[in-house]
């Protein structure tokens, strides 16, 4: 008993040497935050010396309008995609769905499919002349109603976006106990009376982080509402950048959308916050009894599969004709594969160097904890409530200004990878390192290896399924990145991402279905890279 209560007493003073931080890790942490910080420093930069007639811009109708537009298609987008993704969350989780684990899986296909080639799709699918049009002409129709503008936009980005609030909807219900509902049911409620009054409540939180996260991606969106000729904020952004010489208009609505995102940003802390929000009984899961939905499975059957079939089925299908009428034509192939190594190598490197930047403030935030490294966390988290194209702008602004060797150059290219998907990497490598036990780095210190040995030989090695994991989840969303790589990426330097874009915006579908399709197999690869990883980590 004396022993352990000495052992007890001794613990606490275990990890105080750990907490002095190496002054090369510190500064290593200091350097990605500084990068990270570069691109919205920069912008208010700039913003500072716009004249006034920039200034006035920010206050004409037009700018308003747009402004108003691009929040009502986020919020709009948030509350449809909820609508849409509740039913299946419950479907595939509380009832005897037939199919049902089919239909969890194919449901979360659209996140493969980057928002673009989905706005591709629809035009060609469902535009005044296209494939539905012409499949209706012996019918006597000559010409379908415009997609384009906010209903297009809004219906492409709910068919791309329902799933983050499927991801977030369906993990709260496995935790959820059903002995509230069961309780409710046995006291005569109907199974949807149950749902809306024991069960809506306590998914109220998932169901607000999941809408959050879709309205974030929706006012940062710029290739579908390109392609579906919305005026939103990020391409009136382009548009200024592309069309003007004084570049400080851009940086000024760049600023503008920063504060858009930062607030809902907010909105999403404050809403986390509540107590009367997270107050569920989702803590002991426990086996669900599933509901019996009798005749009504064919209707939520029927439900599921339209859902899949816009989402992922009508892009694919879409595709599939513009190859196939693409290679009946002649339609060549050649710089396809150039445009697929440019896309591997940026990606590739780019997850590399995510790794690698975050590796430091990993290691800061969890052996070293105190104030400075939560500062140095925070600060690298900062790029993922920076839009794309306002990370591609501001690094712009700075390369052609202050590091012209640096002006579109892969380098340059691969800094705004690493400052919009950094975090990204650095959650999944701090949780890897969260379950590594510190003692084994304390014992290869004692027996003489210096910091960077036990880095190299001990801690990286140990850490390597998050590390993969991070890894692929970068490469993923950078092959499928669009306006940093349109604005950042060299001369002479073309990706699937911007031949997709290039030739859907022409409205050269032959042309664009080649390098869509292997877009999507190198997506469906890295997701498919991700899963097994989060496999691995969960057995």
């Amino acid at each position: 008993m004396a022993t352990l209560d000495r052992a007890l007493t001794l613990s606490p003073a275990r990890p105080q040497p750990r907490r002095r931080r190496p002054w090369p890790l510190l500064g290593l942490g200091a350097l990605v935050v500084a990068i990270v910080v570069l691109p919205l420093g920069y912008l208010l930069l700039r913003s500072l010396e716009a004249g006034p007639d920039a200034w006035a811009a920010l206050l004409r109708p037009r700018t308003i309008t747009v402004l108003a537009g691009s929040a009502a298609l986020a919020l709009s987008t948030a509350a449809l995609a909820t609508l849409v993704a509740l039913p299946v969350a419950w479907l595939t989780v509380a009832t005897d769905l037939p199919l049902r684990r089919f239909w969890a899986v194919v449901t979360l296909l659209p996140l493969a499919i980057p928002t673009y080639i989905s706005g591709f799709a629809m035009v060609a699918a469902f535009g005044p002349r296209g494939l539905l049009q012409r499949l209706l002409a012996p019918l006597g129709v000559e010409r379908l109603p415009e997609i384009y503008g906010f209903g297009g936009a809004l219906f492409t980005l709910t068919l791309c976006c329902y799933p983050y609030v499927l991801l977030t909807v369906r993990g709260a219900l496995r935790r959820c106990d059903p002995a509230m509902e069961e309780a409710a049911r046995s006291m005569g409620d109907t199974p949807l009376t149950a749902f809306f009054r024991v069960l809506l409540p306590q998914l109220r939180p998932a169901i607000a982080v999941g809408a959050l996260l879709v309205a974030l991606y929706s006012l940062s969106d710029f290739g579908a509402v390109s392609l579906l000729q919305f005026d939103s904020f990020t391409r009136a952004i382009y548009m200024q950048y592309r069309g003007s010489f004084d570049r400080s208009g851009a940086a000024l609505l760049a600023l503008l959308l920063v504060l858009l995102t930062l607030a809902l940003l907010a909105l999403e802390h404050v809403l986390r916050g509540r107590p009367s929000m997270s107050r569920t009984t989702c803590a002991v899961p426990r086996p669900r009894r599933l509901i019996a939905l009798g005749w009504w499975r064919w209707p939520a059957t029927l439900y599921c599969a339209a859902l899949s079939i816009l989402g992922a089925g009508v892009p694919l299908g879409v595709l599939v004709y513009w190859l196939v009428r693409g290679l009946a034509n002649g339609q060549e192939l050649v710089s396809l594969w150039r445009a697929a190594g440019h896309s591997l190598l940026a990606a590739a490197l780019a997850a590399a160097l995510a790794v690698a930047s975050a590796l430091p403030v990993a290691l800061l935030a969890v052996r070293y904890p105190g104030r400075l490294s939560r500062l140095i966390e925070r600060g690298a988290y900062l790029g993922y409530a920076l839009p794309g194209i306002v990370v591609a702008l501001a690094l712009v602004f700075f390369g052609a200004n202050f590091a012209p060797a640096l002006y579109q150059t892969l380098p340059m290219l691969l800094v705004g990878y690493t400052v919009r998907f950094l975090p990204q990497a650095a959650g999944s490598v701090r949780t890897s390192l969260q379950q590594l036990n510190p003692r084994v780095e304390e014992a290869a210190r004692s027996l003489g290896r210096g910091p960077l040995a036990v880095l190299g030989t001990i801690t990286t090695p140990l850490l390597a399924p998050g590390i993969l994991a991070g890894a692929a989840l970068v490469f993923l969303t950078t092959i499928k990145e669009l306006p940093t790589t349109l604005l950042l990426s060299p001369s002479g330097f073309p990706t699937l991402a911007t031949l997709v874009w290039g030739s859907a915006a022409e409205a050269m579908f032959a042309r664009a279905a080649a390098p869509a399709l292997l877009l999507l197999l190198l997506s469906a690869m890295a997701m498919a890279l991700v899963v097994a990883q989060e496999r691995t980590a969960a057995s």
